[in-house]
C-alpha cells in the first residue's frame, strides 16, 4: 500500500536538491522541517547544524512520519579523505538511525552514480559493461564511493533491523536546463569529457519528482537504484561514443542514437518513475563525435 507522509524532514534542505525537493514537498501538502548547516529562510521549522550531531537530528525527528536525506559533501574534492568519508557515512547512520528510533517507516537517501567508482577514479577505469545495472560490480577507489557503499549498506541494515522502507537513489549529474546546458557545451566540443559519468543526467526538477516518489510508493525493505533521463547530455550516437572512448566494454543491448546506456527499468517498475524533463539539443548539433 502507498504511503502518503504528513511531515518530512530534508536534511540538506539549503542545497540545490534539497530546495527543488521542498517545492515538490510543499505542492504535495506535505509539512516540512528542513535540515542543513545554512537556513536559507524558506522553511518554517527549520535545525541548523550537522546530520552527524545526534541530539540535534534526534529532536529534529519529532513529530516526523518520513525522511529525505540529501546532506553530505557531494565529492572527494570536497574535504579531506576521512572528512568525506567519516562525515558523509557518519551523517546517514545517525539520519537513519534517529528516525528508526522516532518510528519512521520510510525514507529516501541521496546516493549516486559515483558508487561506481568511476566519476573519480584515481586512475583510468570503465563499467564491465553497459547499459550500467544495479548488479554491475562496483569499483569504489575514492572516499566519496565508498561513503556511499556505507550509505547504501547503513539503509539496508535499518531496513532489516527496524523494517523501514528505504529507497538509496544512484543520482548522476544533477542540474537546471541552464546548468546542463555548460556540460552539454563540454561534451560537443571534446566528447570523452563525459566518459567517466557515461555522459549521463537528470534534470533537477525529475531529481525530486523521485525523491517524492521513493516516499510514496509501495516499498518494503531497501532498494538502491540508477536513475538517469533517457538520452545523454552528448550529441553523438551513444554507440559511437562507446566505441572511440569505452572500447573494451561490452554493450549488452543495442543502444539506439542517444539512449543513455544505463538500465532504469527497476526504479521504473518499483517507483513508476519516468523522466519528464530532456535537455534539448538542436539538429545542427547532432553529429559524429
Amino acid at each position: 500500500m502507498s504511503h502518503v507522509p504528513s511531515r518530512v524532514l530534508v536534511t540538506g534542505a539549503a542545497g540545490r536538491l534539497g530546495s527543488e525537493v521542498l517545492r515538490v514537498l510543499a505542492a504535495h501538502g506535505a509539512s516540512v522541517v528542513g535540515f542543513d548547516r545554512r537556513d536559507p529562510g524558506t522553511v518554517e521549522t527549520f535545525f541548523t547544524g550537522s546530520a552527524s550531531d545526534v541530539g540535534l537530528v534526534a529532536e529534529a525527528m519529532a513529530g516526523v512520519d518520513a525522511v529525505i536525506h540529501l546532506a553530505a559533501l557531494p565529492s572527494p574534492e570536497h574535504g579531506t579523505p576521512e572528512e568525506v568519508f567519516v562525515g558523509n557515512a557518519s551523517a546517514t547512520f545517525v539520519v537513519l538511525d534517529q528516525a528508526a528510533r522516532a518510528g519512521v517507516r520510510r525514507a529516501v537517501i541521496a546516493s549516486s552514480l559515483s558508487i561506481t567508482g568511476l566519476p573519480f577514479a584515481p586512475r583510468p577505469a570503465a563499467p564491465d559493461y553497459v547499459r550500467l545495472d544495479e548488479s554491475m560490480p562496483l569499483q569504489a577507489a575514492d572516499p566519496y564511493a565508498l561513503s556511499k557503499q556505507a550509505d547504501e549498506a547503513t539503509a539496508a541494515m535499518i531496513a532489516r533491523r527496524d523494517g523501514m522502507g528505504v529507497v538509496a537513489l544512484r543520482f548522476p549529474k544533477l542540474g537546471s536546463p541552464e546548468f546542463l546546458a555548460e556540460y552539454a557545451a563540454e561534451y560537443r566540443a571534446e566528447p570523452g569529457a563525459g566518459a567517466h559519468e557515461v555522459w549521463s543526467y537528470l534534470d533537477m526538477r525529475d531529481a525530486a519528482t523521485a525523491c517524492w516518489l521513493g516516499l510514496t510508493a509501495d516499498v518494503t525493505g531497501a532498494h538502491a537504484l540508477y536513475l538517469a533521463a533517457p538520452e545523454t547530455l552528448s550529441p553523438y550516437p551513444t554507440e559511437d561514443l562507446l566505441a572511440r572512448y569505452l572500447p573494451d566494454v561490452p554493450v549488452r543491448k543495442p543502444l539506439s542514437g542517444r539512449a543513455v546506456p544505463i538500465d532504469t527499468t527497476a526504479i521504473t517498475k518499483l517507483l513508476g518513475f519516468v523522466p519528464e524533463h530532456h535537455y534539448e539539443i538542436t539538429p545542427a548539433e547532432l553529429g559524429e563525435p
